[in-house]
């Protein structure tokens, strides 16, 4: 039996979730996904997650949700850090840190879809623990009871990201990479069967920096001044990938990217009106 898998970029604001919404059911009709894993890190005004977008993201069809170093920027989201079966926070935080490592649904057709997020640490400001090691402890866990896995490396560096798909190789479905916002087009299934790309992109709005409006972003850059970076709305795309699995080995048979280009807004662009102020990030 082959599962087939939609794993989507970091979904940016309310530009993300509109396209989301737009074109996810197509997709998922379409191409016959039987499991939708999402990053949601960003999907509340640009930076984290509010239990409001974690219920519009449910309810337009993704089935399982990660996050990244942005988990704990909306305070508010950590009773459904700790209540829901299908979100997982950075596995290798703390394990007195909210959240699940693990999140695991069970498709329509029977086999069991396992997510797990890694924190990468090399040019992050969250501290995290060693994410090889912590990958190790995960894995084994679940092997008698899991066959399809799929681990997110959220992470700056791309060595680090790389490193970690050779590491899982033959042992995970699949490894993306997130964080960057940038698609890679290093889309591969390594030797032992296991699918890996660098970085799956972004699914907001690409005509800004990384989701954000230029201007702020240039003179914040420029001046060395703090701006408000606002979100910006221009030219919405659905960023991801799609992997076939063997259901019953766990490894991977294909991989593709997804660039679906999404409408924009018919109320003149303005999706983060109900998403509060701009907030002033330290980073992007």
């Amino acid at each position: 039996m082959q599962i087939k898998l939609l794993c989507i970029g970091d979904i940016v604001g309310k530009p993300g979730r509109h396209v989301l919404a737009e074109h996810l059911g197509k997709l998922v009709k379409e191409h016959e996904i039987d499991c939708v894993i999402a990053n949601a890190e960003n999907a509340a005004g640009g930076s984290g997650l509010t239990p409001q977008s974690y219920d519009k993201i449910r309810k337009y069809g993704v089935n399982l949700m990660t996050l990244g170093d942005h988990v704990f920027r909306k305070r508010d989201i950590i009773d459904t850090l700790n209540s829901s079966d299908c979100i997982v926070r950075g596995a290798n935080l703390s394990p007195k840190a909210a959240g699940k490592d693990v999140a695991i649904y069970t498709t329509a057709k029977g086999p069991q879809v396992a997510v797990v997020t890694l924190l990468g640490r090399m040019y992050m400001n969250m501290q995290s623990d060693n994410p090889f090691l912590i990958a190790n402890t995960l894995l084994a866990r679940l092997a008698s009871t899991v066959k399809i896995v799929v681990v997110e490396i959220h992470a700056e560096a791309t060595s680090e990201k790389i490193a970690m798909g050779w590491y899982l190789n033959g042992r995970a479905s699949v490894v993306f990479g997130t964080h960057t916002h940038v698609v890679t087009a290093d889309e591969t299934i390594l030797t032992d069967g296991t699918a890996y790309i660098t970085d799956i992109g972004m699914t907001g709005a690409h005509k800004g920096v990384l989701g954000r409006n230029i201007e702020p972003v240039v003179k914040s850059l420029v001046t060395q001044m703090p701006f408000p970076y606002s979100l910006a709305t221009d030219d919405l795309r659905l960023n991801g990938i799609i992997v076939t699995v063997n259901a019953d080995t766990g490894k991977a048979l294909a991989i593709e990217r997804v660039c679906i280009h999404g409408q924009k807004d018919r109320n003149g662009g303005n999706y983060d009106s109900s998403d509060g102020k701009p907030e002033q990030l330290d980073r992007l």
